[in-house]
């Protein structure tokens, strides 16, 4: 089992919009698809910029390319879910890191 933390920067005043987006059209539909997301977060960078940070679990490789296959390449997601994103979110700054729990950790 590992998780994919994922970090966003938001895009000037976008941050109630993408949050929206998130949890209303995102997450729903990729929970439709069996994405497991553990958690979702808001911070600052240091420079001051809105990010949005979620972690999304996985129990192996496969089960990962196989989501993915399954959420990225559908038609609902390249033609309605995808277009909106990037005047939300800075696609190009998106930072994307695989962890793996210790044994003592409490999300697994």
């Amino acid at each position: 089992m590992f998780f994919e933390l994922r970090k966003y920067y938001i895009q000037k005043g976008q941050k109630d919009s993408w949050i929206k987006y998130m949890e209303k059209i995102i997450m729903p539909f990729q929970i439709s698809k069996g994405m497991v997301i553990t958690g979702t977060f808001t911070s600052k960078s240091d420079k001051g910029e809105e990010l949005y940070i979620w972690l999304r679990r996985f129990n192996n490789q496969e089960e990962k390319e196989q989501l993915y296959n399954d959420v990225y390449e559908s038609d609902k997601w390249k033609t309605e879910i995808f277009p909106p994103i990037p005047k939300l979110i800075d696609r190009n700054r998106t930072v994307v890191t695989i962890i793996e729990p210790t044994k003592n950790s409490v999300i697994r």
